[in-house]
């Protein structure tokens, strides 16, 4: 009898070691090809990935400053812009239990687009009465914190026409409707002001080429602050995932705690918008890549799709600058190619086609 029950017990145990397994290498293979793309990140300049240009740099003394202060906080930028969309995502499926949902659903996306093309459109007006330095600096700043306040206040305007968050199906639908009216409003801004035009292109496809010291330490504390809070919040996640009713029966608060994710999604979407604009899909395929390589509860999944986030943005701007080098595509583009083409191969898969 006792031989038998302890066969019972390794059969329940062998899924839980196979899962493990699967997470370890999961975290080691996300571990070894940050590794790679960090490295090629410091090597790839305006010639691609050369490594005679390297050793030129070396012998000439501008290693230092060609790598310090350029490739290492852009490639680094990279890395925490990728972590926080992939964290967003992963709250953002959860929260709404759909896996098609992304950072931006909540009108985050559409509110710092229309905050940078109206601070575009102001430069435009009175931008000849400042000189060139006070002009550039006040743009990069204005740009930064106009992304940033205006996902914020995205957020807050569907939460205000959802009258909070203790309805998914109502939060959801107001993230639509004030993603496509503030997605209208900065359209008409720009017909009446062309010059925003180009800025607003360049937003929309993302780019990591303004990061800088700056902006990792800040994306640095973004991610420090949402992270642990996000792993706090993680079981009330995986009971969300059993459905409201069973969610509720388990006594938690779910108004309180959809507010809190709601805030959470808003703070990491915000901070990874304001730096590198709104770049695709990452924030969408990270989350599917974890639940298809290593599927586990939430206190995984949620940092787990971090770092996959991390390490697809930062592959994906290594792509950006040494495909076509001198010339250096925009990351948001190669972001929607390989993401897009990643979900539609799942897709055929499953269909069977």
């Amino acid at each position: 009898m006792n031989t038998l029950a302890f066969g019972r017990d390794d059969e329940r145990l062998q899924p839980l070691v196979r899962d493990r397994a699967r997470r370890r290498r999961f975290a080691l293979g996300l571990a070894l090809l940050a590794l790679l793309f960090l490295a090629l990140g410091l090597v790839t300049g305006s010639e691609g990935w050369s490594w005679a240009a390297l050793r030129e740099d070396l012998a000439s003394g501008q290693a230092g400053l060609v790598i310090g202060e350029i490739r290492a906080p852009r490639t680094l930028g990279a890395l925490l812009v990728g972590a926080l969309l992939g964290l967003a995502g992963a709250l953002a499926q959860g929260l709404f239990r759909n896996p098609l949902a992304d950072p931006y659903l909540l009108g985050s996306g559409a509110g710092a687009s229309l905050a940078v093309v109206l601070v575009l459109a102001a430069g435009a007006a009175f931008g000849h009465q400042l000189s060139l330095e006070t002009a550039a600096w006040l743009a990069r700043l204005g740009l930064v914190a106009a992304a940033f306040t205006g996902a914020l206040l995205g957020v807050a305007l569907t939460l205000l026409l959802a009258r909070g968050a203790a309805h998914t199906l109502r939060l959801l639908l107001a993230g639509v409707v004030v993603g496509v009216v503030l997605g209208a409003s900065a359209d008409l801004v720009t017909t009446w002001s062309p010059a925003a035009l180009r800025g607003k292109t360049a937003f929309m496809l993302g780019s990591t080429s303004f990061l800088g010291w700056q902006s990792v330490a800040v994306l640095v504390a973004g991610l420090a602050l949402a992270l642990p809070v996000a792993w706090r919040l993680a079981r009330g996640l995986d009971a969300l995932a059993l459905g409201e009713e069973s969610a509720a029966s388990l006594g938690l608060p779910l108004a309180r705690m959809r507010f809190a994710l709601v805030l959470l999604l808003a703070l990491a979407t915000g901070l990874a918008v304001s730096q590198a604009g709104l770049v695709a899909f990452v924030g969408l395929v990270a989350p599917h890549l974890v639940r298809r390589f290593a599927p586990s509860p939430q206190r995984f999944t949620l940092p787990a799709s971090a770092a996959a986030g991390g390490v697809l943005l930062l592959g994906a701007d290594v792509l950006a600058r040494g495909l076509v080098a001198p010339m250096e595509l925009p990351v948001g583009v190669l972001t929607a190619l390989l993401g897009g083409g990643y979900l539609l191969r799942l897709l055929h898969r499953r269909e069977g086609l």
